[in-house]
C-alpha cells in the first residue's frame, strides 16, 4: 500500500489558494479514480482505493499545514506504511509556475510541513511531489503569497500543473519512480 498525502489547510479561507495544490492534487487523484475522501481516524480526510492497480490511501491532513507531520505519522501507524512508501505532494515556491519535481528522498527546502513530516517520521527518507507556485513579487511577502489564489492569467497552467502532478504520481506507481522523475520532472 502507498500513502498519497497532499498537504495544505483545511477551511474555505484556504481553498484555491497556492498553498492548496497538494490537495488539490490528492483530490484530482480521487476524482479519476473514485475514490470516497471522508474524515478519518488520522487527523485527516482518508479515501482507500486503488490507482492503476496499486492499492492506495489517499489524504489530506486537517491539521495545519505546518503541522502535517501530526497527521502523516497517525496515517504511517493506522495503515503501517513505513516513509518510503509515501508520497507528499506540496506546493514549492522555488519552482517556477507548472513545474513538478518527483524525489524519492531530499530535504524540506525551508517547507515547514515537510519539515513537520521530517520531525514526527525522524527521516528526510520519504518520496516527495513539488508543484511549483513561483516565487512572490518582490514586494509581497511569501507567507501572504502562498496563502492567496491563482491569478485569472496563471489558474489555466496551475490546473494543467495539478493534472500532470496526478499523472506522475500515477506513472510512479505503475512504472517506478526513475520514469515517473524522467518524464515530469
Amino acid at each position: 500500500m502507498w500513502g498519497i498525502v497532499g498537504l495544505g489547510n483545511i477551511g474555505p479561507d484556504y481553498e484555491d489558494t497556492r498553498h492548496n495544490v497538494g490537495f488539490d492534487t490528492v483530490d484530482a487523484l480521487a476524482r479519476v479514480h473514485r475514490v470516497r475522501l471522508r474524515r478519518g481516524r488520522a487527523a485527516a480526510v482518508l479515501g482507500e482505493g486503488e490507482v492503476k492497480g496499486t492499492e492506495v490511501v489517499l489524504a489530506k491532513p486537517l491539521t495545519m499545514m505546518n503541522a502535517s507531520g501530526v497527521a502523516v505519522a497517525r496515517i504511517c501507524y493506522l495503515y503501517d506504511l513505513q516513509p518510503e512508501n509515501l508520497i507528499i505532494v506540496v506546493d514549492d515556491i522555488n519552482l517556477d509556475l507548472g513545474k513538478l519535481r518527483l524525489r524519492r528522498r531530499g530535504s524540506e527546502g525551508g517547507h515547514r510541513g515537510l519539515r513537520s513530516i521530517t520531525e514526527r517520521l525522524g527521516t528526510k527518507d520519504y518520496p516527495r511531489l513539488r508543484l511549483g507556485i513561483g516565487a512572490p513579487p518582490g514586494d509581497v511577502d511569501a507567507r501572504d503569497y502562498v496563502l492567496s489564489p491563482f491569478t485569472k492569467p496563471e489558474l489555466e497552467e496551475a490546473q494543467a500543473m495539478i493534472e500532470r502532478a496526478r499523472r506522475a504520481i500515477e506513472c510512479a506507481l505503475t512504472d517506478g519512480f526513475e520514469a515517473a522523475m524522467n518524464e515530469f520532472n
